[in-house]
């Protein structure tokens, strides 16, 4: 296994659009196991493959407090969103160090698959929803501070350069 380099915003890679995982391979089992072990020592508890500059559709979770429940979604999908909404402050791997809130559907059911390529769906609440949302977000090219006004987007891009700048 090996700790894969995570991309900082404003890299314009963040924008990519994912594509969805046809082949489930060893090469795909790798890197889920990669990225899993990226996550935890970075730490966070939740990484999308675009984040480590690859562009398919996979994401990593793991948000229980003994980081032993790795939770892998391949190709996922949200197949259902409560109308009720929640606001929860939101960090992120690649905007280190920016934590700010975000509104986003309370529950949400997911498909998705296993590292194997076999189907099956989730219910997701609290943290886990909020997370699956957040990295789905990262699968379509958006990152959560495109959420905040564009005020906080312009102080939070600065202050990006300027650590990427020290680094």
């Amino acid at each position: 296994m090996a700790l894969l380099n995570i991309l900082h915003y404003p890299d314009k890679r963040l924008h990519k659009v994912a594509k969805p995982v046809e082949v489930f391979d060893e090469r795909v089992r790798k890197l889920v196991k990669d990225m899993a072990e990226t996550m935890y020592a970075a730490p966070g508890v939740g990484l999308a493959a675009t984040q480590v500059d690859v562009h398919e559709r996979i994401v990593v979770i793991d948000v229980s407090e003994t980081h032993d429940e790795l939770r892998v979604f391949i190709n996922p999908k949200i197949i259902w969103s409560s109308d009720e909404r929640m606001v929860h402050e939101e960090g992120c791997l690649s905007v280190p160090g920016i934590y700010d809130d975000v509104e986003r559907a309370e529950k949400v059911r997911v498909r998705a698959q296993n590292e194997k390529g076999e189907t099956y769906e989730v219910d997701c609440e609290e943290l886990l929803a909020v997370c699956i949302q957040h990295e789905m977000d990262h699968l379509m090219g958006r990152v959560f501070v495109e959420y905040l006004s564009p005020l906080k987007q312009t102080r939070i891009k600065s202050k990006m350069k300027k650590l990427e700048r020290a680094m």
